[in-house]
């Protein structure tokens, strides 16, 4: 089995499992919940099976998929996915924070940026306070920014 994509260290969440395995490891979904809770002993969210989970398919770049759960052939080529409407919703825990900036970012126009960001900083400030918030802005800032 092959390990993670060289992009996915700096491009998924801290907490997915595609910092730490590979293509068709595990499930792709499009957004997190309950079902898909973090799991400290495995380091990354999972299924009550234990499935390793992403719950960002525009982060990870692949479609939503049940790759390990149910052997569905990861894709050679596909393009990114593109933040779907409830990857724009402010999430309720900061654990997520960094996805949605990464989702309310690359649904910006590039004459728009500025404004998304100052609304982005706003809204998470606003749930999870300021410093939560310019932290999680200048994580995802410095690679969404070198990206676009």
């Amino acid at each position: 089995m092959s390990g993670p994509l060289p992009q996915w260290c700096e491009q998924t969440c801290v907490v997915c499992p595609a910092q730490q395995l590979g293509p068709g490891q595990f499930d792709v979904i499009d957004r997190p919940g309950p079902e898909f809770a973090y799991r400290p002993d495995l380091g990354w969210r999972a299924t009550a099976d234990g499935v390793a989970v992403c719950v960002h398919p525009f982060r990870v770049g692949l479609p939503v998929g049940r790759y390990a759960s149910d052997g569905e052939l990861v894709p050679d080529q596909a393009p990114r996915p593109a933040p779907t409407a409830a990857a724009l919703e402010l999430p309720a825990d900061v654990v997520d924070l960094d996805g949605w900036l990464v989702a309310v970012l690359r649904q910006a126009p590039a004459e728009g940026i500025f404004a998304a960001v100052a609304r982005a900083e706003r809204l998470a400030a606003e749930r999870f306070g300021a410093k939560e918030a310019v932290t999680a802005l200048r994580r995802v800032l410095s690679v969404e920014l070198a990206n676009r």
